[in-house]
């Protein structure tokens, strides 16, 4: 493992500093002392400058490629202030001056009713500046590797402790470096389903680009009349609300937790399994925001145009999230109904 450097304004990894309540000075990082010999584990609290702090931390990373370099921005929106360092410097570097950087922007990004300027990392940016191509549909033996060495950059949402951890770790075990953009929300910290166990973390465990249906429609894809197809949290608002429904044989939900580079080989083959299912492209975000201008034509890509992938969220709108927690929580209920109604798009092409 290498050196962990996280450098970051008030934010929700505050917990890895614990400081005396007695002696003053006193602390201690407790993610030094897991085993003897680990890499060392450096914690910053940063001035309330986006644009300078994330600067610095890019040249930190080009100086050490070695380490593990994290900024975190509060909310994920808070990166607007140094949109300038990652459109000149980390999305294009490698084009520009084939440099190498191994930065990881942690991004927390959700919608959950706390306003436009809490809950929205502006995923679709980072999506349009990515490299890969919607039309091309390459297959060879190390696909995985080929895409990630070819990308100007990774952008995942995490939806397990597991897939967090692991993502992390291929980042500074790839044998090249790609900044990573984690867009992983704060609210999983503390969501109760969003667990892992530990064997999913131990040797032998990789990072899982799709997160495949593996209950009850899994085991008889011929009978599943949905496959719904997310990244993030709005999975565990999805899988609540196919429980209510008793729905869990009719409709299948599969996690998207790499977004680009695209992973077409493994939804390939999630496509083939339900050859007679609706396709579907679930988001939290508004239409004109998060994924789904990203994702659909690459879905179509790997169909050959021969099947449409419907879309179900929210509406168009200027603002990225409302800070109407009774608004926010009537567009959640809209779109699940729409996500679980099995005639919505019947007849339609």
């Amino acid at each position: 493992l290498a050196n962990q450097s996280l450098s970051t304004p008030l934010c929700s990894h505050r917990h890895h500093v614990l400081h005396d309540q007695e002696v003053d000075k006193r602390i201690c990082v407790p993610m030094n002392h897991l085993w003897e010999q680990q890499a060392p584990y450096t914690v910053c609290n940063s001035s309330l400058s986006e644009y300078g702090v994330l600067g610095f931390e890019l040249g930190f990373a080009m100086a050490s490629p070695n380490a593990l370099v994290c900024w975190e921005a509060q909310f994920g929106d808070f990166h607007n202030t140094a949109q300038c360092i990652i459109d000149q410097f980390i999305s294009s570097g490698q084009a520009k001056w084939v440099r190498h950087n191994g930065i990881v922007l942690l991004l927390p990004h959700g919608m959950e009713g706390m306003g436009p300027e809490h809950s929205s990392a502006r995923p679709e940016r980072f999506l349009q500046m990515s490299n890969d191509d919607s039309d091309a549909y390459p297959f060879t033996e190390q696909f995985e590797v080929s895409q990630l060495y070819e990308c100007n950059w990774i952008v995942v949402n995490c939806s397990t402790p597991a897939n967090y951890f692991h993502v992390l770790r291929r980042q500074i075990l790839l044998p090249f470096r790609k900044p990573l953009i984690v867009l992983t929300p704060k609210s999983l910290l503390r969501h109760p389903e969003a667990k892992s166990s530990f064997d999913e973390m131990v040797s032998g465990t990789t990072f899982q680009r799709v997160i495949p249906e593996n209950g009850p429609a899994a085991q008889a894809p011929h009978e599943v009349k949905r496959v719904i197809f997310c990244t993030g949290k709005v999975y565990y608002d999805l899988v609540k609300e196919r429980k209510n429904q008793d729905l869990e044989k009719q409709v299948a939900i599969t996690r998207l937790e790499q977004i680009s580079p695209f992973p077409f080989d493994l939804l390939k083959e999630e496509l083939d399994k339900y050859p007679t299912a609706d396709l579907v492209w679930c988001q939290e975000e508004h239409k004109n925001s998060g994924y789904y201008d990203y994702v659909r034509p690459r879905f179509r890509t790997i169909v050959n145009r021969t099947r449409p992938i419907w879309y179900v969220g929210r509406e168009p709108a200027a603002a990225a999230a409302t800070g109407n927690k009774n608004m926010h929580l009537v567009s959640l209920r809209r779109f699940l109904d729409t996500a679980f109604n099995l005639e919505a798009f019947e007849g339609k092409t």
